[in-house]
């Protein structure tokens, strides 16, 4: 089987035919990948700023076909087309049962069901999309109706539910409220679309990079500015108080303050970025206890990939969400390394592995 495999962290990514993929288990289905985002968080793995063992398969934003079912598995049937979560909900523990299945730990990732050059892979966060097929336990395949496009519906089983789901689900954004997203990468343009839903404003996005700012007004911020401007957009959108929402989509403890420094007192500062286990953020005790502020962690959005993956693709067929402009270039698996590189050079560009 044809893939991605990274050797060693820190190393680049190679392309190689020598991926062998057992056949699916109990609980568990084979699925051909058809499309793949190539998110930060796989570069962060393939760098060591996240944790990631090796030999590995990155790629965690996928969807495709399944193709074969585990002993005893009744669904979803060979031929449902799905989305990849790598956080599948088992269902029945006291996290799920409780409202919060983005947290659940019930499932685990198959073992050893690839291996390369006859050693065990470990695929990025139990999915490795940037292979040509994958083995994932059967609740981590989330069916979708077969006219959905895979480039589209791959984008929504990361990027998109993280995103949007900050704002809906995480933040639960009141109608007329000010935010501010800082970081507007592929995760980001998503936090102002879902901004944008919650009918916020105004909506700031800042980001470095010019060409980030330029797209974000497509995705829904109604103004931009550069990290070392956002002290007058403060002043100017909010008269000096401070956004009422603040969410941070980079991942760094000087975001972090940056994001709670710019929310007002008694707002919310939203944690999206994934962020490194050494990157230690500081509070004083003071400002935690008179300013009120809530300081909230987002993790997939705080959503429930059982519902949300649908209720975000009705979002999109009813033209409220903008899925398709969020692929700016489709590379095959070849062109995976060259689109990390792009990544971490600052590059705007938002590929999509079509597998």
């Amino acid at each position: 089987m044809r893939g991605v495999i990274l050797r060693e962290v820190g190393k680049p990514v190679e392309v190689t035919d020598e991926l062998r993929l057992r056949p699916p288990g109990p609980g568990e289905v084979r699925v051909r990948l058809r499309a793949a985002g190539v998110c930060h968080s796989d570069l962060s793995m393939c760098e060591g700023r996240l944790p990631a063992r090796v030999p590995l398969v990155p790629g965690h934003e996928g969807a495709g076909e399944v193709v074969e079912l585990g002993p005893g598995v009744s669904g979803p049937p060979v031929g449902t087309h799905v989305i990849l979560s790598w956080i599948p909900p088992c269902g029945v523990c006291p996290t799920c049962l409780g409202g919060q299945p983005n947290l659940c730990v019930g499932v685990r990732p198959p073992q050893a069901a690839v291996t390369v050059g006859g050693e065990p892979a470990y695929a990025a966060l139990g999915v490795g999309c940037f292979a040509e097929e994958t083995v994932v336990d059967a609740r981590a395949a989330v069916p979708i109706p077969d006219d959905v496009p895979f480039d589209v519906a791959a984008v929504v089983g990361c990027a998109v539910l993280t995103g949007v789901g900050a704002v809906i689900n995480t933040a639960r954004v009141r109608p007329g409220s000010s935010v501010v997203v800082i970081g507007c990468g592929g995760v980001g343009v998503n936090v102002l679309q879902g901004a944008k839903l919650a009918a916020a404003a105004p909506v700031l996005a800042v980001d470095r990079v010019p060409e980030k700012l330029e797209a974000a007004r497509a995705f829904g911020a109604t103004h931009v500015s550069t990290p070392d401007e956002l002290g007058d957009a403060v002043r100017d959108l909010t008269d000096g108080r401070g956004f009422d929402y603040a969410f941070e989509v980079v991942g760094r403890s000087a975001t972090i303050r940056q994001a709670w420094q710019a929310t007002r007192r008694g707002g919310t500062t939203v944690v999206v970025g994934a962020g490194s286990a050494d990157d230690m953020v500081t509070f004083s005790a003071a400002e935690l206890f008179a300013t009120e502020r809530r300081l909230l962690g987002c993790l997939y959005g705080s959503g429930d990939v059982r519902t949300d993956f649908t209720r975000l693709l009705r979002l999109w067929r009813a033209g409220r969400l903008d899925l398709d402009g969020l692929i700016t270039r489709r590379i095959s698996l070849d062109h995976v390394g060259e689109a990390f590189t792009a990544m971490g050079s600052g590059d705007v560009i938002r590929s999509l592995v079509t597998l």
